[in-house]
Parts: C-alpha cells; structure tokens; sequence
C-alpha cells in the first residue's frame, strides 16, 4: 500500500512539473515592408525590434527587413520623424513564416503661435539696447576682440621697414638659387642615372 502511494505521488509531481514548464515557441521567418500611412512611400532605416530585447533589425533603404523571431512576441517599430508603433506576431501560425506591410503615422508636433513685431522706432532700440544689463565679464571679452581686429587692420596697412624688405629680398634670392641648383644636379636626374649606367654597362663588355 505505500509503494503504491509513493508511486502515485511521483506520477503526479512529474505530470506537474511538465505542466509548469512553457511550451517551446515557433520560429518565424519575419518580414516585410515599413510605409508611411499618408503617402505608402517606404520608410528606409526603421528600427524593428522585439519588444523586452536587443534583437531585432532595421530596414533598408526600401523599408524592407526580415529577420527571425518568435510567435507571439511583441515588436516595436520607431523611426525618426513617426510615432512608434506595436505589433504582436500572432500563435499557431500554419508556417513558420510571416509577412507585414506595416504603416507609420507621422509625429507631428503643434507649436504654438508666436507673433514677432518690431520695435517702433530705432531710437527706443537703441535706449532699450543701451539698458541692457551686460555681464562685464562678457563685455570685457567683447572689447578685447574688437581691439584685436582693429590692431590687425592697423598692422596690415603698415609698409615693411628696411630690415623686413631686405630679408624678403634675401629669401627670394636663395630660392633662385635652390631651384638653379636643383635643376643642375645630377644627382637627383634619373635621366643623367640611365645614362650612367648604360655607359658603365658598355664599358664592361669591352
């Protein structure tokens, strides 16, 4: 009599715990195609990802994607500019392959209005620019610029002093002379180099 309690015991504790473990999902072979609801131009770049996870893909420049997933699971669909949206793959699925042509609405932000009106006359501009209460920190750095650029203008239309124009000269000159010298050397012609070791190439046939 208890062996046959004890075994009913483990019959039923097995029949529970394969009830408590989840059923295996289908794998399914998602894709299709992302449009705009407005317009049914496709949308490239979207993000398709399956909701809870990092796995997913994104479109391409057609708005097509395919990926794998499972049944039932929940993917999210986001891309700049539209609202994201959901869509849940639906279970006992006759193939393991499943097909959307899913469409995005635009995120489409109202702002309010702002009317912009100008200042009656440019002599209260100008009170009212005079009364503003600048930081003399910035004011400091604004100043400061403008005495550079002013320097800088004045330095430009000063003429070289005797010193500075026969350096210059000096300069111009020793270029002349490298790029002479240069043109003369051959040690850097290749073509003086063929001729060199054509001539040697004789000489040691004699």
């Amino acid at each position: 009599m208890k062996l046959i309690t004890l075994l009913t015991l483990l019959f039923l504790n097995a029949v529970y715990a394969q009830a408590q473990q989840p059923t295996q999902r289908k794998l399914i072979q998602f894709s299709g195609v992302v449009i705009g609801n407005d317009s049914l131009d496709p949308i490239p770049y979207t993000s398709i990802i399956i909701k809870h996870s990092k796995r997913g893909t994104i479109s391409d420049y057609f708005g097509y994607y395919s990926f794998v997933a499972q049944e039932a699971d929940t993917i999210e669909f986001s891309a700049i500019g539209y609202r994201s949206q959901q869509f849940i793959i639906p279970s006992n699925l006759p193939e393991n392959k499943y097909s959307l042509i899913h469409a995005l609405g635009k995120d489409t932000i109202q702002l309010r209005e702002i009317v912009i009106k100008n200042w009656p006359s440019k002599e209260q501009f100008k009170q009212a620019f005079i009364n503003l209460n600048l930081d003399n920190g910035l004011t400091q750095v604004a100043t400061m610029n403008l005495e550079r650029i002013k320097n800088n203008a004045n330095y430009t239309q000063l003429e070289n002093d005797a010193q500075m124009a026969y350096r210059q000269i000096q300069q111009q000159q020793y270029s002349q002379m490298y790029v002479a010298n240069a043109a003369n050397n051959n040690w850097l012609n290749p073509v003086a180099w063929s001729q060199f070791i054509k001539s040697w190439k004789k000489e040691q046939k004699k």
